[in-house]
Order: C-alpha cells, then structure tokens, then sequence
C-alpha cells in the first residue's frame, strides 16, 4: 500500500467532538477515493460519547437515556472519551475488500503496541478486537457466592448486567479474572476505501461502560494499559508506539483482493428426446 501519513485531530483539552470527527471522516474518505491524498490515518481523543454501530439492540443501550449516536460502522454499541486513544485508518484497498484481512491487520498493530508495554494481548474466536485472555473457567473465582456453571449471563437470555451492581460490571473483569477487550475495532468499507477503525483503552475511566452491554458481550469485560500495568501511562507515551507499529502492518501488508468461491457448476443432466 501507499506510504501512510498521520494526522493528529486533537488530544486532552483539545479532545474532538465526535459528530466533528466523523464530517472530517467523509471528507478524507472522499478525497482517498479520489486519489487527491496518501492513504490516512486520523488519531484523536473524543470527549465522551456512546457511539453504536448498525447491529447495536435496544437492550444494549443506556438504561437512563443517555444519548447514543448511531453510526455507519459495522458491530454494536461503544463508549469513547478521555484516557482512550482513537484511530480512524482511512486507505484505499483492492476489491472486493477482503474485510477480515483488514480487521486482522489492525489487531497485529494493536496486539504490537500492546507487548512493547509488557502487556501479553491476544484475539478471541469470533470476536473481534485485541483481548486479555481471564483464567480458565473453572479457576476463575464464583460470582455472587454462585458456581459459574449458573453464571445466569450465560444462562438467562433475559439477564441484564447493567441492572445487577458491581459483581457483573464490564469494569471489573479483571477481578474477576474473566477475558477483557483492551481494544475495539469497528470499521465500514465504502467504495473500496475504509472508514472507522479502532478504540485503544490507554487509560480511561471504564466504569463508562457499566452503562451499556460493550459491543454487546455480556459474559465479558473490558480492561485499560494502566490497569493492567497497574501504573499510570498516557496518551502521549503510546501514540509514537502505536504509529510506528500501524506503519509496519500496513505498509508492509501484501494487500489482496478477498477471494470469491463461486460454487462448482452441477454437471449438466443430458436432455433425451422421444420420436
């Protein structure tokens, strides 16, 4: 692909609204079709903001109201704002976009940055984003004095964990030693040219996302640097970390476009004739 340029919206004080964020989205994205700029990766901070993608369900959303922008991205519902650090690549890709592909690569620069500040990440089947992986099942501590075997987020498909306190919060995975998305991908591909991207979790305050049911996961949570650290790290020490790791898998990706299997041809039956 093309050399990859970076451009900083905003960050701390200077954090983007996200309505602005996504008007400044179509207008690169317009540009890039028209071969008018390099390929273009946008970093920013939002100030907060739930965002949810088209998949997003009315049971996923804010109990109390709160407002919720619904976006064109692919996957459900968000929360962006301080402490997080926002990528929203913008690149020109061979059609049919091979979608997984482009989601993979982001995750590698993601899992990358991740292992240079000694925090082992990985991916989860069918799952999308960049993960702590918790304990195994049966050694994670039980919930609410309650075997996991009854855990009722996985039994009761009418459990809601924002109505049931701290022991369910997505906040708290850690201490329950459950799996954690440390990072979320969503992204959207419009004429051959992506859009959206990647939320990383530096150092946020994550009870932000007690308020909703995050990417609509509920026997899951979500982590941060800092708390798996368990020190303090900014912004502005994981942006040159995360550009240096985005330029490596990108423009070094041998970028193809997505193979399409068309199903074999039945053999034909021959016709017969009577006279």
């Amino acid at each position: 692909m093309s050399e990859l340029r970076f451009v900083h919206l905003g960050f701390g004080d200077e954090a983007v609204e996200y309505q602005e964020a996504w008007q400044k989205q179509r207008e690169v994205h317009a540009a890039r079709f028209a071969d008018e700029i390099e390929d273009t990766c946008l970093l920013l901070e939002h100030p907060p903001v739930y965002t949810a993608g088209r998949r997003t369900h009315d049971s996923e959303r804010p109990l109390d109201g709160t407002p919720v922008v619904d976006v064109d991205r692919g996957g459900k519902i968000t929360w962006h704002g301080p402490g997080q650090l926002v990528g929203y690549p913008i690149l020109k890709l061979p059609r049919p976009v091979d979608v997984v592909a482009h989601v993979r690569r982001l995750e590698d620069a993601l899992i990358r940055t991740c292992a240079e500040f000694g925090v082992e990440t990985s991916r989860v089947e069918g799952r999308s984003g960049v993960w702590m992986l918790g304990d195994p099942v049966e050694e994670r501590p039980a919930i609410g004095g309650l075997a996991l075997d009854f855990d009722p987020r996985l039994q009761d498909d009418e459990f809601d964990p924002r109505l049931n306190g701290p022991e369910y919060a997505p906040s708290n995975a850690g201490q329950r030693r459950e799996d954690r998305k440390l990072a979320a991908i969503g992204i959207r591909i419009a004429k051959g040219v992506s859009m959206h991207g990647f939320a990383l979790n530096v150092n946020p305050d994550n009870t932000w996302f007690d308020r909703i049911v995050p990417c609509g996961i509920r026997d899951a949570g979500v982590a941060s640097l800092a708390g798996e650290l368990g020190r303090d790290i900014t912004i502005a020490e994981v942006l040159p970390v995360l550009e240096r790791h985005l330029r490596e898998v990108l423009e070094q990706a041998d970028l193809k476009p997505r193979e399409i299997v068309r199903e074999a041809e039945k053999p034909r039956i021959p016709q017969t004739a009577t006279v």
